[in-house]
């Protein structure tokens, strides 16, 4: 079992090496799900997300966006899954995200990504996934 320290690190990189090490048949968990970031302007990135949930058609049928961080973090991973297909799917189940850490995981050794941390981008503006979730209605 492989568990990922999210705290500052960026979205994309992390959900694609989260999803590799799932299809390779590995058991992941993800922490600190709301300390996660996703780079660029703020106000861009929260226009983006508003867009994307206002974009609905029919509610009953329309894609579903959590407003959850840790579901955030989990559908983006799922992004990066062939989820049509069996194998897909059965990955998607041996993924777990969570908000903090949990307390049976709190001995445990956390894997640090260091090419997928907030160090590497070029200029200082992102935002976290908690502040998105936070703008976007989550309830406390």
């Amino acid at each position: 079992m492989k568990i990922y320290n999210g705290e500052s690190m960026i979205l994309g990189r992390l959900a694609a090496r989260v999803a590799k090490d799932a299809l390779l048949g590995e058991e992941v968990k993800v922490v600190n799900c709301d300390k996660v970031i996703i780079s660029g302007r703020k106000t861009n990135t929260f226009a983006n997300e508003k867009q994307k949930r206002d974009r609905k058609g029919y509610p009953l049928k329309s894609a579903k966006f959590s407003r959850l961080s840790d579901r955030f973090v989990r559908r983006t991973i799922r992004g990066m899954l062939p989820w049509k297909l069996t194998r897909g799917k059965e990955a998607f189940k041996r993924i777990m995200c969570h908000v903090g850490v949990p307390s049976e995981l709190a001995g445990k050794d956390f894997i640090t990504l260091e090419d997928s941390s907030v160090k590497k981008l070029p200029d200082l503006k992102y935002v976290t996934i908690g502040d998105i979730c936070k703008q976007l209605g989550r309830e406390e």
